[in-house]
C-alpha cells in the first residue's frame, strides 16, 4: 500500500483569504495560492481553502491588467484564517484608510497576517509590524526604511515574526508558503509540492532576496565587490575613494584603474549612480521633500543634487515628483 506524502489525520482545512490590493502583482499571488493548490492535489485531500477578497467586493486588477473576481468584501474573518495581503505597484495609494482600519480590526482578533510583495507596506502602514523584523521587495527598501524606523527590515527572501509574515515578492511566496506547509504538515509534502513546481533550490528566511554583488555587476573581484558593498551601506554619508581604496588595501590610482577595468567609469562616478538612484526610488515611492531626499542620498546642497539628478536622467527632481504625481492622479 502506497502512502501519499505528508498524509495526516482528518483535520479543518486551513482556509488563507488573500485579500488583493490594486496592481497587485500577480506572480507574488499566484505563486502562493498555487502552492496550496498543489498541496492539496499531493495529500490527496483538502489541507487548504482560500477565498479572494477585496476592498468594495467586487473585481479587482492586477499589475499586469487582468481582473479578478473577488469572492467577499472585507468582511470579518473567522480567527483561524490566515490573512495574505497582495501588493504591488504604488502600494501607497492602494493602502486605503479603511484597509487599514479592517487589518487593525482583525489583527486584534487575532489572525495571522502576511504581506505579500510590497504589501508589507500596507501591514507596517496599519501598525501591525512595529517591533518586528520584515522584508520588503528590494526596490521598495529605502522608502521603507524612511517611513517606518520601528520595523526591523531585512532583505531576507521572506520573514515570519510570531503571526507577522512578510515576502521580498516574486517566487518569494513559494519559499514563505512552503515553509508554512512544512510547519503544518511535514517537510515531505513541502518537498513533493516543490517537485511538483520544478523548484528545485528551496530558500530559507536565512537567504538574501538580491544577487550578489559580482553577479549583479558580472565581475568577480573580491576587492571591486568588497567596495561596492561598502558605498551601497553608506549613501546618506559617502566615503571618499581614498578612504575606500585603503580600506581595501589598495591605493586611489588602482581603484580608479580596478574601475575603469570592470565597469568602464570611476569609482566617484559609480558612486554618483548608486546614490541617485535612492534618489529616484524615494521621489518615486514617497512623499518626502526634495531637500530631505537630497540630504538621505548624500547631498548637502539641493542645487548640487539637481544639477546632478538632470544629469543623469534629464528631468530636474522637483519635475520628477511632479510627473510622478499626475501619474497616480490618472
Amino acid at each position: 500500500m502506497t502512502t501519499t506524502p505528508g498524509k495526516t489525520d482528518k483535520k479543518a482545512p486551513t482556509r488563507f483569504v488573500f485579500v488583493l490590493l490594486d496592481n497587485f502583482t500577480l506572480l507574488c499571488f499566484s505563486a502562493a495560492v498555487e502552492c496550496l493548490r498543489i498541496a492539496n492535489r499531493m495529500a490527496d485531500e483538502t489541507l487548504y481553502e482560500w477565498v479572494l477578497a477585496g476592498e468594495g467586493g467586487d473585481t479587482v486588477r492586477c499589475s499586469a491588467g487582468a481582473a479578478f473576481q473577488v469572492d467577499i468584501d472585507l468582511d470579518e474573518l473567522k480567527r483561524d484564517d490566515v490573512l495574505m495581503i497582495c501588493g504591488g505597484i504604488d502600494v501607497q495609494s492602494a493602502t486605503t484608510k479603511k484597509m487599514l482600519s479592517w487589518l487593525r480590526r482583525e489583527a486584534r482578533r487575532g489572525l495571522k497576517v502576511g504581506g505579500l510583495c510590497t504589501a508589507a507596506y500596507t501591514v507596517a502602514k496599519a501598525g501591525l509590524l512595529d517591533g518586528k523584523r520584515a522584508t520588503i521587495h528590494w526596490e521598495n527598501q529605502d522608502s521603507f526604511l524612511e517611513e517606518f524606523d520601528e520595523v526591523n527590515l531585512t532583505k531576507s527572501v521572506f520573514v515570519i515574526d510570531g503571526n507577522r509574515m512578510t515576502t521580498a515578492g516574486g517566487t518569494s511566496s513559494i519559499d514563505l508558503m512552503l515553509k508554512l506547509i512544512a510547519d503544518d504538515h511535514g517537510e515531505k509534502l513541502a518537498n513533493a509540492v516543490a517537485d511538483q513546481l520544478i523548484y528545485s533550490s528551496i530558500r530559507t528566511d536565512q537567504d538574501t532576496q538580491r544577487l550578489s554583488v559580482p553577479t549583479r555587476i558580472g565581475v568577480r573581484h573580491p576587492k571591486l565587490s568588497q567596495v561596492i558593498q561598502m558605498m551601497e551601506a553608506n549613501i546618506e554619508e559617502p566615503i571618499s575613494p581614498s578612504i575606500l581604496a585603503k580600506d581595501v588595501g589598495m591605493s586611489t590610482r588602482q581603484l580608479e584603474r580596478l574601475f575603469r577595468r570592470y565597469l568602464n567609469r570611476s569609482p566617484k562616478r559609480y558612486y554618483m549612480e548608486l546614490r541617485l538612484q535612492k534618489a529616484r526610488n524615494l521621489l518615486m515611492q514617497t512623499d518626502m521633500t526634495v531637500i530631505n531626499v537630497a540630504l538621505a542620498c548624500g547631498f548637502a546642497s539641493p542645487s548640487h543634487f539637481s544639477k546632478c539628478y538632470r544629469g543623469q536622467y534629464n528631468i530636474t527632481p522637483y519635475r520628477e515628483r511632479g510627473a510622478q504625481s499626475t501619474r497616480l492622479s490618472v
